[in-house]
């Protein structure tokens, strides 16, 4: 009979992240285990944890300077863009797997498969991958940190990643997987939900399923309250 393999057991400190009014953030907490079914005792892991956060298309626009005026010059569409993007090690990366490896499981902020459509020059392409990765990181939204997963005994691993306030709601995936000798050996995964809660909630909800009415009432409620404005100083 073959050797088998380890199994991961991921678990997450919540599976739900409410974001109300005032949300500054949170921070998750993504733990486990490496469990050995032939009981190899001392046997050493490295850890890789990736936080994804939901998809969306992105239009990236360059600026150009024309006549001493900041215009729009060329942009770039790309389909499949995470809304947040964390790895966490237990080692750097390149340390524990080659480039072909990590750029296949996304090890790293360079190695984001951010799906670019229509016909590009590939120099190009990589010039506006990675601004929108630059711009993500500025905003956040996007971090490595190498040394951020801490195992215990070979057995038991925990790391720690920061939720900003400017998170995108909807579900994010913890890919967990278990390395060894430059090999990926065990992967799982874990969820996490993000969702707005209260009045944001209810903004949010008829914002995206009745956007007409929303905008009237937005432009309803603005009228009415700059003509209140007017009257309250005209009387002052």
């Amino acid at each position: 009979m073959g050797q088998r393999d380890p199994v991961l057991v991921p678990e997450v400190s919540q599976h739900e992240v409410q974001v109300r009014q005032g949300f500054t953030g949170t921070e998750l907490l993504l733990f486990g285990a490496v469990l050995d079914p032939a009981g190899r005792a001392g046997q050493g892991y490295d850890i890789v944890v990736v936080l994804k956060g939901p998809a969306e298309p992105i239009r990236l626009r360059e600026k150009e300077r024309f006549a001493g005026v900041w215009v729009n010059a060329q942009s770039n569409d790309f389909r499949s863009v995470p809304s947040f993007f964390a790895v966490a090690s237990s080692r750097p990366v390149s340390d524990i797997v080659d480039d072909k490896t990590a750029a296949i499981y996304e090890f790293g902020t360079r190695n984001i498969q951010l799906s670019p459509s229509g016909s590009i020059d590939p120099a190009q392409q990589q010039r506006f991958a990675r601004g929108l990765v630059d711009l993500k990181q500025r905003q956040g939204l996007y971090k490595e940190d190498m040394r951020g997963v801490q195992i215990t005994q070979n057995v038991l691993y925990q790391a720690r990643i920061e939720l900003p306030s400017n998170v995108t709601t909807g579900t994010y995936t913890a890919e967990t997987f278990a390395v060894t000798q430059g090999r990926v050996i065990a992967s799982a995964v874990a969820e996490v939900e993000v969702r707005k809660v209260g009045m944001e909630r209810q903004v949010e909800y008829y914002s995206q399923n009745f956007g007409l009415g929303y905008g009237l009432i937005a432009v309803l409620l603005s009228v009415v309250m700059g003509w209140g404005a007017g009257r309250l100083f005209a009387r002052l």
